[in-house]
């Protein structure tokens, strides 16, 4: 017999945390680039990769972000806040996955 009440307690606890973990980690991409700490991450490049940034490419992008941290209308304080409050984002969002794994994973005594 399936306890439906239970599963469905599960399916919309599941469903929270995930909105919760990913909308936590969306905000804090957001503030960091609002503090002017856009991350730019070079794609590995594989021997079967489609396509690989090429060098020009790389620079380009580079320079792009470069120009958009100059024009950052934040003051000093304001990008520090939004730096600190983006890592905290960034821990809630962690601290949100190891306690999912806490309460999976049996503890072993």
């Amino acid at each position: 017999m399936i306890d439906w009440l239970a599963f469905l307690i599960v399916f919309i606890t599941a469903l929270v945390a995930a909105v919760v973990v990913v909308g936590l980690y969306a905000l804090g991409l957001r503030l960091l680039v609002s503090a002017g700490r856009a991350p730019l991450v070079a794609p590995a490049e594989f021997t079967d990769a489609i396509t690989v940034m090429s060098e020009k490419k790389r620079l380009r992008e580079e320079k792009r972000v470069e120009k958009a941290t100059r024009k950052n209308p934040l003051s000093p304080a304001q990008r520090r806040a939004a730096r600190v409050a983006a890592y905290a984002c960034f821990a809630c969002c962690s601290a949100a996955v190891v306690y999912g794994i806490y309460l999976i994973v049996p503890l072993l005594h």
